[in-house]
C-alpha cells in the first residue's frame, strides 16, 4: 500500500479471455471453466507461462504497461469439490497463480514497461447469473479465504471480476481491505447496461463507494460488449470518472445466448478496437484495456493500435 498503482496514470494493457482462448483456440481442457487447475502440473504451468509471455512480449513492443491477472477467477472455496481439490490444495494453487506472475514481472518489468500483478477473485456463483445473493457480511466472510491465499503470495493488488451484484462487491472490497491489499472491482452488465440484478452501473458504483469509503482504486466493466454499456456511460455523471478499465466480450450476444453456444464467437477485433478508442476519448481515467470472453491477442493488438494511434512493431 506504500507505492501508487502505475496504471492510474498511464496506458496499460492486459490479456484477453484466458479461459475461452485456451479452450476454443488451443484445445486445453479446463474442468468447470477453471484455469486454476493448470497450476497443478508442469504441463499446465507451461501453457499458462507461454500464454502470458506472448502478451508481455507484445506489451514490450507497444511500449505500454501490463496488468498480469492471475488464473484464479474460478478458485474460491465452493469450487474446490467440483474441481476435485481439497480446500488446502486450492489455497496452494491460488498462491502459486500469483507466484508465477511475480516471476514473470521480474523477467519483463522495466521503467518504460511496468508490470503489475493482480490476484483475481471471481463471483461465488456464476459470472452471468447472480443466483442467491449474499449479504455483504456473508460475502466478505466467504471471499476472505481466497483473498488471504492470494495476498500471501504478494500481488500488487486484488481484482474482483464479473461481479453481478452490489452486496457481493461490497463484501469482496472489505475482504481485500482486511488483507491489506489495494483493490479493483469489475462489474458485468447485461445488454441494457444494467447489472444482472437490474441495478444501474452508476448506482452500483456509488453504493460500493459509500459502503467502503471509496476503497476500490478504480472500477472496471468486463464480460459485456461495449454496445451493451456505451449508452449508460454516455449519460455521464461523476461516477464515470471511477471507470479505469474495460475488459469487453468479443461478441455482441447476451449472456443467455453465450451460455448455450457450442462455438466461439470472436466478433470483429477491429470494430471492438474502435469502440475502445471512442470509450477512451469519453472516459478520462480509462487506462487499463483488455478483453474477456471470445477475445485473444488479436483483439488486444487491435485495441492497442487504435488507442495508441501508431503502428506497433511486429515480433522478430
Amino acid at each position: 500500500m506504500t507505492h501508487p498503482l502505475p496504471q492510474l496514470h498511464r496506458l496499460f494493457l492486459t490479456d484477453g479471455g484466458l479461459e475461452t482462448d485456451l479452450i476454443y483456440r488451443h484445445g486445453v481442457d479446463l474442468p468447470g471453466f477453471a484455469a486454476i487447475t493448470l497450476l497443478a502440473s508442469d504441463e499446465g504451468r507451461a501453457v499458462l507461462g507461454a500464454y502470458f509471455r506472448s502478451y508481455l512480449d507484445f506489451a514490450r513492443r507497444a511500449g505500454t504497461g501490463f496488468v498480469l491477472e492471475s488464473a484464479s477467477w474460478r478458485a474460491s472455496l465452493d469450487w474446490a469439490p467440483q474441481l476435485g481439490l481439497a480446500p488446502a490444495e486450492l489455497d496452494r494453487l491460488n498462491a502459486r497463480s500469483v507466484e508465477m506472475l511475480n516471476a514473470l514481472r521480474d523477467d519483463y518489468a522495466t521503467p518504460a514497461t511496468p508490470v503489475v500483478v493482480s490476484g483475481c477473485i471471481g463471483p461465488r456463483g456464476d459470472g452471468y447469473d447472480p443466483g442467491r445473493i449474499m449479504s455483504a457480511s456473508e460475502a466478505e466472510a466467504y471471499h476472505l479465504r481466497q483473498a488471504a491465499a492470494l495476498a500471501a503470495a504478494g500481488p500488487d493488488l486484488l481484482t474482483a471480476m464479473t461481479i453481478t451484484n452490489v452486496s457481493e462487491a461490497i463484501g469482496i472490497a472489505r475482504a481485500a481491505e482486511k488483507v491489506g491489499l489495494r483493490f479493483v472491482l469489475s462489474f458485468t452488465v447485461e445488454t441494457d447496461g444494467r447489472l444482472p440484478t437490474g441495478d444501474g452501473l452508476g448506482e452500483a458504483i456509488r453504493a460500493v463507494d459509500h459502503a467502503t469509503s471509496g476503497y476500490p482504486a478504480y472500477y472496471m466493466i468486463n464480460c459485456a460488449h461495449p454496445d451493451h454499456f456505451a449508452a449508460a456511460l454516455a449519460k455521464g455523471g461523476g461516477w464515470t470518472a471511477r471507470i479505469g478499465g474495460i475488459r469487453a466480450n468479443a461478441s455482441r450476444c447476451s449472456h443467455a445466448e453465450l451460455d448455450v453456444m457450442t462455438e466461439l464467437d470472436d466478433g470483429d477485433p477491429v470494430g471492438l478496437a474502435e469502440a475502445y478508442r471512442r470509450l477512451r476519448a469519453q472516459l478520462p481515467k480509462l487506462n487499463v484495456l483488455g478483453g474477456c470472453c471470445g477475445t485473444d491477442q488479436r483483439h488486444i493488438e487491435a485495441i492497442a493500435a487504435a488507442c495508441l494511434g501508431a503502428p506497433i512493431a511486429c515480433a522478430a
